[in-house]
């Protein structure tokens, strides 16, 4: 079992954001929410390292910001 590389390691990483942007363009929200679970899953699945991706999805959501209450 192998640990989740933290550090900065991307080659590119301005032209992979880049990517990342205009693969939403164009799409409704839905269409975003899936385009992004199929790169996710694909992503995991070359991972390939269940506990590696889980790690991965715990550390997404701590570190996700909070979204801010609601008028009311």
């Amino acid at each position: 079992m192998s640990e989740l590389i933290r550090q900065a390691r991307l080659d590119h990483v301005d032209d992979v954001y880049q990517q990342l942007l205009q693969m939403h363009e164009g799409l409704d929200e839905a269409q975003s929410l899936k385009v992004c679970a199929k790169l996710i899953l694909t992503l995991a699945n070359h991972i390939g390292d269940s506990a590696v991706v889980m790690e991965a999805i715990e550390l997404a959501r701590r570190t996700a910001p909070m979204s801010a209450p609601g008028p009311g």
